[in-house]
């Protein structure tokens, strides 16, 4: 593999991300943060849906072949985003209804789920 293959799939997965954000923007959303990083894992964004926090993961893949993108939102990867909203949710004064969401984007085609898991 050629040392910039990492750059540019770090490139691809930030050009998603930001596809997402738009997206989720003209749907009425509001931002409340991007990539939290915490010790327990971490969250693409964050965003305000009327009085709701949502968690989104944000998940690329050029094709829907082998299950897409969302195929790769896996148990593990579903406990860190859990981990990583109450570590987030910790540090407000209240906390709000919220919910988990996936954004997919395979082959530049988005689906929006909402909902994703309870947590």
């Amino acid at each position: 593999m050629p040392p910039f293959a990492f750059w540019n799939k770090r490139e691809r997965g930030r050009q998603g991300e930001d596809d997402a954000l738009a997206y989720l923007l003209l749907q009425g959303l509001m931002l409340l943060e991007r990539n939290y990083l915490c010790k327990g894992g971490e969250l693409d964004l964050i965003m305000r849906d009327g009085a709701s926090v949502v968690f989104v993961e944000v998940r690329l893949r050029s094709s829907a072949a082998f299950g897409g993108a969302l195929a790769s939102i896996t148990p593990a990867k579903q406990r860190r985003m859990v981990v990583a909203a109450q570590t987030w949710l910790l540090r407000q004064k209240t906390v709000p209804p919220c919910r988990f969401d996936a954004l997919a984007i395979d082959g530049g085609r988005i689906s929006w789920l909402k909902n994703i898991l309870d947590m």
